[in-house]
């Protein structure tokens, strides 16, 4: 009886070992894994707002409408083009009346609004040397007055996006050394509570290799559990910002996010397997008296 309420307790602790180190490697993966989702959130937000920035071509007077609409037509075939508006003087004229809040045409006497296109440009165009270079393309069109846009909002807008994936960046290195400390040390510490295991392994004349193996295939396990629970956080906090904010979570976005989650399981049985690998070896060169401490 004694021997079977050992033997329970023995299983017991190795059951209750295991559990929390994948609970622990399945943190931290999902730790990892939020820094992933996070720098992609940052890139998702910059990419908005930059293709959010646009410019207007003022057309000049008496242009005929044929000749705008060739021009937009060009434009929405343009690769640096996401969408584009046409707004003729009278809508333009009902827009800017809104603005106001005063009916400034009847003030005037006259409409002094010119027809224009909003164009809306892809995020990696949204630089200004691309806009000066398209600037200078459309205003060699003879239908075209003016392109307007806000520099300075340009410059403004990319500088801090750069600041800001400089410094997420920076923190999501520094803490994934952390985490992978972590792992490294749960991993250890649950090897450690075998250390007598594997001096009676090799006792009996078992091989390293012998002896290593059935823990590595142990730790990636564990790591591969770990990363799928990780994921399936993961996958919560997706849905979540999906509902939340939908033009995030594009269909780009999404093919990354699951290169994502096939990352956070390669991390989960590499680190799992070389942190495993080295806490073994450490313990199989101790000698008898080394492994009281």
């Amino acid at each position: 009886m004694a021997a079977i309420k050992e033997d329970k307790t023995a299983k017991r602790k190795v059951l209750s070992s295991n559990l929390i180190a994948v609970i622990s490697i399945s943190l931290v993966l999902f730790l990892l894994g939020l820094l992933g989702l996070l720098l992609l959130s940052t890139q998702a937000v910059g990419n908005y707002v930059k293709e959010n920035i646009g410019f207007s071509i003022i057309m000049k007077e008496d242009v005929k409408e044929v000749d705008i609409v060739k021009l937009q037509k060009y434009l929405d075939a343009a690769d640096f083009v996401r969408s584009t508006e046409y707004i003729d003087r009278d809508e333009a004229a009902e827009i800017l009346k809104k603005d106001l809040g005063e009916d400034f045409v009847e003030f005037l006497g006259y409409n002094p609004l010119l027809n224009s296109i909003d164009v809306h440009l892809k995020a990696q165009y949204a630089e200004t040397d691309s806009l000066k270079k398209i600037e200078a393309e459309l205003m060699e069109n003879s239908i075209v007055k003016e392109v307007f846009y806000q520099r300075s909002l340009v410059d403004v807008v990319n500088n801090n996006i750069r600041k800001a994936s400089f410094w997420i960046l920076f923190f999501c290195a520094l803490l994934s050394v952390v985490a992978i400390a972590l792992i490294n040390n749960t991993i250890r510490l649950s090897v450690y509570s075998k250390r007598f295991l594997i001096r009676s392994m090799q006792l009996v004349g078992a091989t390293q290799s012998f002896i290593r193996k059935p823990f590595v295939v142990e730790g990636i396990y564990r790591g591969i559990i770990g990363a799928v629970a990780a994921n399936a956080m993961l996958f919560g906090i997706m849905l979540f910002i999906s509902r939340q904010v939908p033009e995030m979570v594009g269909r780009q976005q999404l093919e990354i996010v699951a290169i994502l989650f096939i990352i956070v399981i390669l991390l989960g049985i590499v680190i799992s397997w070389i942190s495993t690998s080295l806490a073994v070896r450490r313990y199989l060169r101790l000698n008898i008296e080394e492994l009281y401490y």
